[in-house]
């Protein structure tokens, strides 16, 4: 048979076509990556080099990857940068003595720049009223986050920028921006010259309030909790507080607070357009605007738990927006070691910015042998912000104590008592700095429904303290005592306990304090302290180390303190800290494992 030879050379042109994959594929190189770098410079470029991430690409050829080792130098040099290194030997090479090529990278990064001096220049800043107190300048500068003598690293100099703008716009100035900002580094001296300029915008003010929304509940919902007022000098943290007062309430399934900028965008836009700049100092009036999503009347909801201090847990909660024009929270707990029902019916937030509220509870404990139910009815009136919050609560409460080995007793009690709670944190959720101090002062002193007058007293504090970037130290301590003639006749539930997730680590929930046949029971003094050591190998996981002390007692002299250390994990979760630990009981010799989640008070 003939064929033409048009047919013959397009039958062949076909053939190349088709082996030409198979030809590249031939052709591919499989290689691996050595690098030789301090850490973590090892980890930076083995996430980052083109050398690592075209490993395993079956379209590379030995050629491609020999222009992959030429080329990795400079981009090391670039990437080593970041991390502070301005000046390192770097040395890559090709080995293809063995059956797969290893390119190999050496880096000797010397020694890294150091920040040696900021100039920091504030543009504006200069309030229009006279009686305004100055702009804090100095707090601003001692803020630095980048000072001389660090290493200069380009993550912590963007970090730096952006926490000194943050703290600018959250008072008086939220229009503040870096109007330049430079690095200049000398790789010779090993010295980095920073330069940040801030301009500070107009200065702002609050100004009339806004509600949008609202369908079936009255405006005085809003405004009796609001204590923004027209002319306040513009705060971040006063918005912030009335939305979470505002949440709290539970008659907003969402809430939003801000402030409406249009119209000073409106009149700079003006200016521009009139061939003028816009006012660098002027007072802006912004009007507060709140957005409220309502919540339906009624909700239902039920949930299954473990709590390592009382056991397994099962909830049932119901809740009423409007039981005779009142707010209704309820809820049903069955644990095993605690089983609790209680109501609470919430007023209206009164102009005056006071919470009030009554309540009703059942609660039955069986703990280390003792076993006490509890009825009680409550007023209480608490006022306040969640960084400072007071309350004054008198409480009705009877109690049936069964003791093992012991017959049971009765006891009712009418005591008054003043809480008080100052949270000085730099986050309320996740707190890495600042403290926390809790108080409660009280008693029952008048004859009144009262089996045995007694004053009690208890304090808490817990205080977060940054040793490093990623290394903290928590130390907490609580101290409680109660004054009365006797100890029968005041109920436990004002008696002193200690162990347990947020008390001494390595014992049982309230297993350490005072014997009484077979059961412990509650005393009349409270001392504990704790300790621990964090670190966060990563921004939100971590581990840390603790040791915890304390106990309780009715004599004071003779508290001996019983000790509880170990190791924990830690999560920064984005409904607040989670901690897993594992403690030794040091006078049971045992071990527990606790898990807590949230801050405790």
């Amino acid at each position: 048979m003939a064929f033409s030879r048009s047919r013959i050379l397009a039958q062949i042109a076909l053939a190349v076509a088709l082996l030409a994959p198979v030809a590249a594929w031939a052709q591919a190189v499989a290689y691996s990556v050595a690098i030789d770098a301090p850490r973590p410079l090892d980890e930076l470029l083995d996430k980052n080099l083109d050398l690592v991430r075209w490993r395993g690409n079956p379209r590379l050829d030995l050629a491609q990857l020999q222009r992959l080792v030429r080329a990795a130098p400079e981009q090391v040099r670039t990437l080593v940068a970041t991390e502070g290194y301005y000046s390192p030997t770097v040395e890559a090479t090709l080995d293809t003595s063995g059956a797969q090529p290893v390119a190999r990278i050496h880096v000797a990064p010397g020694q890294p720049v150091l920040v040696g001096d900021l100039d920091l220049i504030l543009q504006g800043f200069a309030s229009l009223d006279p009686k305004a107190p100055a702009f804090d300048a100095t707090t601003l500068r001692n803020s630095w986050s980048l000072p001389p003598g660090r290493v200069f690293r380009q993550p912590d100099w963007e970090q730096a920028k952006r926490n000194l703008l943050r703290a600018v716009v959250q008072t008086r100035y939220p229009r503040a921006q870096l109007a330049e900002t430079s690095a200049t580094v000398d790789p010779d001296s090993r010295r980095a010259l920073l330069r940040v300029v801030v301009d500070s915008g107009p200065e702002m003010r609050f100004g009339e309030l806004r509600i949008e929304g609202l369908r079936r509940y009255p405006a005085s919902i809003v405004t009796n909790l609001n204590q923004i007022r027209p002319g306040d000098e513009y705060s971040e943290a006063a918005l912030q507080t009335l939305q979470g007062r505002l949440q709290d309430t539970g008659y907003f399934a969402g809430v939003e607070v801000a402030v409406d900028m249009s119209g000073v965008l409106a009149s700079q836009v003006a200016s521009l357009e009139q061939g003028a700049p816009p006012p660098a100092q002027a007072v802006a009036l912004l009007p507060v605007v709140v957005r409220v999503t309502e919540n339906k009347f009624k909700n239902v909801s039920a949930g299954l738990g473990y709590s390592t201090n009382t056991g397994n847990r099962a909830t049932l909660n119901y809740d009423d927006l409007s039981v005779f024009g009142l707010r209704m929270k309820s809820a049903l707990t069955l644990e095993t070691r605690r089983q609790n029902a209680h109501a609470d019916f919430y007023f209206p937030t009164k102009a005056g910015g006071f919470n009030d509220s009554i309540s009703t509870q059942f609660n039955r404990n069986d703990l280390n042998g003792e076993i006490t139910s509890t009825a009680s009815v409550a007023a209480k009136r608490g006022w306040g912000a969640p960084r400072l919050e007071r309350a004054l609560t008198l409480e009705l409460l009877t109690e049936k104590k069964t003791v093992d080995g012991l017959p049971p007793t009765r006891s009712k009690s009418l005591p008054l008592t003043f809480s008080w709670t100052k949270r000085a944190l730099d986050n309320l959720l996740l707190p890495t700095d600042g403290y926390v101090l809790a108080a409660q002062f009280g008693g029952a002193v008048l004859p009144v429904l009262t089996d045995e007058a007694f004053l009690r007293a208890n304090v808490r504090i817990i205080r977060y303290r940054p040793l490093s970037h990623n290394t903290a130290l928590i130390l907490r301590g609580e101290a409680g005592a109660v004054a009365s003639r006797h100890k029968e006749g005041i109920p436990s539930t004002y008696l002193f306990r200690a162990g347990g997730d947020q008390s001494v680590r390595g014992y049982g929930y309230q297993q350490l304090g005072v014997r009484e046949g077979d059961a412990i029971t509650g005393g009349r003094y409270l001392l504990t302290a704790s300790a621990e050591y964090q670190y966060w190998f990563k921004p939100k996981w971590g581990v840390a180390v603790f040791y915890d002390a304390g106990n309780a007692g009715d004599v004071f002299h003779d508290l001996k303190p019983r000790a509880g250390y170990g190791v924990g994990a830690r999560w920064r979760s984005p409904v607040g800290p989670i901690n897993v630990d594992l403690a030794y009981g040091q006078a049971i010799h045992k071990y527990r494992l606790h898990f807590a989640l949230g801050v405790s008070f």
